[in-house]
């Protein structure tokens, strides 16, 4: 039996200080889940968040 990984699709975000938990809360709320907050190349705050792809069925059907 082969075990299947899993696929990821990842998104960045800016966050808005005064915000932030709203927009982190709409994310995870659509599945995201956080994975890092850096300082982005112009001084803000960017996250890094990640969530399970859905099942790729194109090869299943070939």
């Amino acid at each position: 039996m082969d075990a299947v990984m899993p696929r990821w699709e990842y998104l960045t975000t800016p966050l808005i200080v005064h915000n932030t938990t709203a927009i982190l809360n709409n994310w995870g709320d659509q599945g995201w889940e956080l994975v890092q907050v850096v300082q982005g190349p112009e001084g803000g705050l960017v996250a890094y968040l990640k969530r399970e792809s859905a099942p790729d069925t194109s090869k299943e059907n070939s």
